[in-house]
């Protein structure tokens, strides 16, 4: 018996070939995709080491290995982190390229200095994106090239005592040198400070009390920074401070020299302190003279004997030839005071919680006997070594500001009026030039006072037109509102001046009476280096008219 024939339709040889050629065409794609990925060759050829600022190539490389043309190609090159680039250029350079043809094959040249840590591993990338002939897809390729930084011609060192007494000040260093080839720009160096640190000083200054701005440091050039503090801890215990060396670029810091020291602290034997004029926190004035006590104290549980103690004095400021002390012997070699056991009792034994002093006085040269173009904010600093223990002080000099003050009546301003020598009844006009002048540290806030003496009135007229001149009928005070003045005005540069009339008209019981003009004149204002309110003045002047040598009357009123 035959078995019975099953029907198939038509439409399921339909599709049925429609799906073989779905997978067909499918199998292409997927050939071509594959293929598309393999047939583009790319690299990138870079040395495998390197030295930090030396000038090297990533030179990328690409060839159409395929039978197909790649259009529309764009390469994206990335530079390594802290890579300085050619200028102009920036970290991510985009290229659009013309169409690869099959079998091309092209260069192209990356040029930068690899800036970063000995041993950082620094990676290159590159995509090339591109779309085949006759296909809508997008294609990328991808790869990397590294360079090891196998040296980094810098020195940074962190010269750093092993023990310090907690509490006591006592200074650090931090020591660079280069020997790059290549000049590094927008250096900083930046510190980290372990608990218990208090910041004092630091010269140069830094920015903040942590950070410096080195600027450009040139082959065989470095520098020397000096830290002032103090640590409080416990005895024994170790403290951690931490420096970098790096480069600011771009808004990035990127590390190249990094530096960790460690310190212990010791149990202090010694507490020093000092005051200058009484107060611990003084500052100095030109012309004066300061009187130094120099206290310490015993803070162990142990008797000391046979200690000596040196003061060493630093500062132009100081007149060195002025130093008076009592007991110790001044050396002018080396600017220092000496103390033996033998001139001081305290010196000779101390005991447990026992206290000692020394004292010496020296004066403060004036700021014009000092100052240059070149200087300005002084200070006066001295360092105590006491047997082992050590302390530093310093002290702020204070600028000084001065007005000169002088009346005329033969005059290229305004042109005088009047008799002379006065006479009763009869107005007579004078010129009054005030000078403005400031030595050593900026100023704000300056301001200039006199007060007119009866009979004298303003006639209104000054020069320059636009100054700052009042005047108050109450206290007939005449005030010249200066603002800010800078350092070394009137000495390496023009002084302020201002010039203004006055009058005077004297009365018949006046008659053979010398009459002032002018009252004192006195000049105040702010110091912007030490928070002090500073001042300088000049005499009254009357109608004897000293400075004006034009004149020769006895200035006696008629």
């Amino acid at each position: 018996m035959k078995k019975p024939r099953i029907a198939i339709p038509k439409f399921s040889y339909i599709i049925a070939g429609s799906l073989m050629a779905l997978l067909a065409l499918g199998f292409w794609f997927w050939q071509r995709n594959d293929y598309s990925k393999d047939v583009l060759k790319l690299e990138i050829l870079a040395p495998s080491r390197t030295v930090m600022g030396e000038e090297i190539s990533f030179v990328v490389k690409y060839k159409n290995n395929g039978e197909i043309r790649l259009e529309k190609p764009t390469l994206i090159f990335e530079y390594p982190a802290g890579s300085l680039v050619p200028e102009g250029k920036s970290e991510r350079q985009t290229l659009s390229l013309e169409d690869i043809y099959p079998g091309q094959e092209q260069n192209i040249e990356f040029p930068a200095r690899l800036f970063g840590k000995e041993g950082d591993i620094k990676e290159a990338r590159v995509l090339l994106q591109y779309a085949p002939k006759n296909l809508n897809a997008q294609f990328e390729s991808e790869t990397t090239a590294a360079v090891v930084l196998s040296s980094v011609p810098l020195n940074f060192e962190l010269d750093i005592p092993s023990k310090v007494e907690a509490g006591q000040q006592f200074d650090f260093a931090l020591n660079y040198f280069s020997n790059s080839e290549f000049p590094l720009s927008d250096l900083r160096i930046q510190l980290e400070y372990p608990g218990g640190f208090s910041f004092a000083k630091a010269v140069p200054s830094p920015i903040g009390d942590k950070e410096w701005k080195i600027g450009v440091l040139n082959k065989a050039g470095g520098g020397r920074i000096v830290v002032t503090g103090s640590l409080d801890g416990q005895v024994e215990e170790a403290k951690i401070f931490k420096a970098v060396l790096g480069i600011w670029r771009d808004g990035k810091f990127t590390a190249l020299k990094e530096v960790a020291r460690g310190l212990e602290i010791t149990q202090t034997r010694l507490i020093i302190a000092q005051t200058i004029n009484g107060l611990p926190d003084y500052t100095a004035s030109p012309g004066e003279i300061l009187h130094y006590v120099v206290s310490f104290k015993n803070a162990s549980d142990k008797n000391l004997e046979n200690l000596f103690l040196i003061v060493s004095l630093e500062g132009r400021p100081l007149d060195m030839g002025s130093v008076r002390t009592t007991g110790g012997m001044f050396q002018k070699g080396d600017n220092s005071i000496i103390w033996e056991s033998k001139d001081s009792s305290r010196l000779r034994f101390l005991g447990k919680g026992e206290e000692g002093q020394v004292e010496f006085w020296v004066a403060v040269k004036n700021s014009w006997e000092v100052f240059s173009p070149q200087d300005k904010e002084f200070i006066i600093q001295n360092r105590v070594l006491l047997s082992d223990a050590r302390a530093e002080f310093t002290a702020k000099v204070n600028s000084q500001v001065a007005i000169e003050q002088a009346v005329y009546f033969q005059d290229e301003v305004f042109g005088n009026l009047g008799p002379l020598p006065p006479q009763a009844g009869f107005p007579t006009s004078f010129t009054v030039l005030w000078k403005a002048k400031n030595f050593s540290n900026d100023a704000e806030n300056a301001k200039v006072r006199a007060v007119l003496p009866e009979g004298v009135s303003l006639t209104g007229r000054i020069f320059p037109e636009d100054s700052h001149l009042t005047y108050d009928e109450a206290s007939r005070e005449v005030l010249w509102n200066i603002g800010d003045i800078s350092a070394g005005t009137g000495t390496f540069s023009d002084a302020l001046e201002i010039a203004f009339q006055i009058q005077l008209a004297p009365s018949v019981s006046q008659r053979g009476a010398i009459l002032p003009l002018m009252g004192t004149a006195v000049i105040t204002g702010d110091d912007r280096f030490t928070d002090r309110e500073i001042s300088g003045s000049d005499g009254a002047v009357d109608t004897r008219l000293p400075d004006d040598s034009s004149i020769i009357q006895n200035g006696i009123v008629l």
